[in-house]
């Protein structure tokens, strides 16, 4: 059986947490960070979140290796 190559842009966006969950980062955080945003909301977006359900699956196999 042949080696599943890893999707390059999912491997710079995506983790796994131990228990196999999918992390990513939040949106909404590269404009104005300076201008608009509070400091709460900025903090707030500094985290990183579970990815949504219905993604799981085809983000495990972007990154099989991972």
């Amino acid at each position: 059986m042949p080696k599943i190559k890893t999707h390059s842009g999912a491997k710079k966006r995506f983790k796994l947490s131990k228990n196999g969950k999918p992390l990513r980062a939040r949106a909404y955080s590269s404009h104005d960070i300076k201008g608009r945003k509070n400091a709460k909301k900025k903090r707030q977006l500094r985290g990183k979140t579970v990815a949504d359900v219905t993604n799981v699956r085809q983000i495990k196999k972007l990154i099989p290796y991972k």
